[in-house]
């Protein structure tokens, strides 16, 4: 009976202050009596109910634990995980972002708080002779030989759509690209106006769906593509394979979310569910992907165009290595977007168990480049989890170019990890088409957070690489990085990792099991399986 007690009481309680409100004509047991009853029918109800035991069990009592339940992620975030606790970032990871937005101090006093001792504590050797860059624009040339080329900052906007981030987000993140003269990627969702309004430097990013450059099918528009691409604010093109979030996966917007607004950004019509497609119509082989990339380049009238991707099948990337060997297409850039980026909202078995973590990912697109050869012709980016200006040299010490962050920049924004994207319902305004709530976001204010957080991470990564001796990050290589491997027991990771010697793979396959097993049989004319991989799979057929 114990179960049924809160209830037994509410149901007793409120006969009693009707009752008394009848007997004495009192106004105060009247009132008291109106939440009773509410409570009463309430219990009523969880008892008649069929579909949740827990409430039959638990009249009443039960919507106390849903009330506890809905609020864990906040309890816990502010009152249970430790500083260190990467749940997806950690709050000293966050800290630092906001410290660095806000340009107050990021001083930290009494000595460091993580495990020094700890395996995976990484940290970049100094110098006796340490160095000192005057300017920290730290800058990559891309596409040198085309009729349009780019130089890019090391630290610029990850791909996020508007529509996945709010208007006043979009607006914020451009002009913080505009003042620190770095790029923001626009993702998949098209160039929308809140992209064009402060003139920021943009990198349009075309996915699956096409939108801002398909015709009434869907399918991919010429002429619409050479119109958007030739806009001078777009100084780079971008084909979207897959993404760290939700690899080989599509997407669906409801109709019920394409607004008129998102609808003409994106080229679909109103009120329709818009369909992003997991995989692209344009082309079906490695080649194919090579000539459409340089379709691309030759529409947007000599601007550097690349791809993006996170690594699944080896075998898949490597039919793109050989399909450059074979036909001497070459992308300008390459960006590598680790398993562990996540401003998409996806299913958690994709983001928890799909896909190629960043180091790995970018080792083997990095590795396999310097083996054909073409490396120096190429640039690579990264992105997954970069916050600091440490995360960004231990990236280009395992091959990167340049490194893009999404999530590091919407904490620049104000985004306190309430882990809300998916519901329309975010705190800050960040990520919601909500406008009660997107009008609040101050554009002038978080753009300026945009950008002291672009600025002040390069100012400390300069100083970080000036006390190994360096002067521009280009020069970090795998030697500067340690890494505890054993409580007595550390890496660099030159000798953790197997790099390859340039144009090795040219001449034979090296002693590195991924390469042995997959190289020899990938095909530029197709992203088959080899048929190793293939005779795996005899043994599960039945007939």
């Amino acid at each position: 009976m114990g179960r049924y007690l809160t209830f037994a009481l509410c149901v007793v309680m409120a006969l009693v202050s009707i009752a008394l409100a009848s007997l004495h004509a009192s106004v105060g047991w009247a009132i008291a009596a109106v939440p009773l009853l509410a409570l009463t029918v309430l219990g009523t109800v969880d008892l008649m109910q069929k579909r949740a035991t827990l409430r039959r069990s638990y009249p009443l009592t039960a919507h106390f634990r849903y009330g506890l339940e809905a609020f864990r992620p906040e309890i816990r975030q502010y009152f249970i995980e430790d500083d260190q606790d990467e749940v997806p970032f950690s709050r000293q990871q966050r800290a630092l972002v906001y410290q660095r937005a806000k340009n107050v101090s990021d001083v930290v006093p009494f000595g460091s708080e993580l495990p020094m001792y700890g395996t995976q504590y990484e940290w970049i050797n100094h110098s006796l002779v340490p160095a000192h860059a005057e300017s920290h624009d730290f800058r990559v040339p891309v596409g040198d030989e085309r009729a349009q080329p780019y130089t890019a900052s090391i630290f610029n906007i990850s791909a996020m759509s508007f529509g996945s981030l709010s208007a006043n987000a979009i607006r914020a993140l451009n002009l913080g690209a505009k003042r620190g003269n770095f790029f923001h990627d626009t993702g998949e969702g098209a160039i929308s106006e809140y992209h064009r309004e402060h003139g920021g430097d943009l990198v349009w990013e075309i996915g699956s769906g096409y939108f801002g450059c398909r015709d009434a099918k869907g399918r991919f528009d010429e002429d619409l593509f050479a119109r958007h691409a030739a806009e001078p604010q777009v100084r780079m093109v971008e084909l979207k394979l897959s993404q760290g979030a939700k690899p080989g996966h599509g997407g669906m917007l409801p109709g019920a979310k394409v607004t008129p607004e998102i609808a003409e950004t994106r080229g679909i019509p109103v009120g329709q569910d818009c369909e992003s497609p997991a995989a692209h119509t344009t082309f079906s082989t490695p080649l194919g992907l090579l000539e459409f990339v340089d379709r691309m380049r030759t529409l947007s009238g000599g601007k550097p165009a690349g791809f993006k991707l996170a690594i699944g099948h080896p075998w898949e990337w490597f039919g793109i290595a050989r399909a450059m060997l074979d036909s001497g297409i070459l992308p300008d850039f390459i960006v590598v977007d680790g398993a562990e980026g996540g401003t998409g909202a996806a299913p958690s078995e994709f983001i928890n168990h799909v896909g190629l973590p960043l180091q790995e990912a970018l080792m083997l697109v990095h590795n396999t480049l310097v083996g054909i050869g073409l490396r120096d012709r190429i640039r690579v980016a990264a992105a997954g989890k970069i916050t600091s200006g440490f995360d960004i040299a231990r990236t280009l010490a395992m091959g990167a170019d340049w490194c893009n962050a999404g999530r590091g920049f919407m904490f620049s924004l104000g985004c306190i990890q309430s882990r809300t994207c998916h519901t329309d319902q975010c705190p800050t305004g960040v990520a919601t088409q909500d406008p009660a709530r997107w009008r609040l976001l101050d554009v002038p204010d978080k753009a300026n957070r945009v950008f002291h957080f672009h600025q002040n991470t390069l100012k400390a990564l300069r100083d970080m690489i000036g006390a190994a001796g360096l002067e521009h990050p280009m020069q970090i290589g795998p030697e500067h990085i340690l890494r505890r491997v054993s409580p007595t027991e550390v890496r660099s990771l030159a000798a953790l990792y197997r790099f390859l010697e340039p144009g090795e793979l040219l001449t034979g396959v090296p002693e590195h099991a991924v390469f042995k097993t997959f190289w020899p049989s990938a095909r530029a004319d197709s992203f088959a399986p080899p048929a190793r991989a293939s005779a795996m799979h005899v043994a599960k057929r039945t007939h």
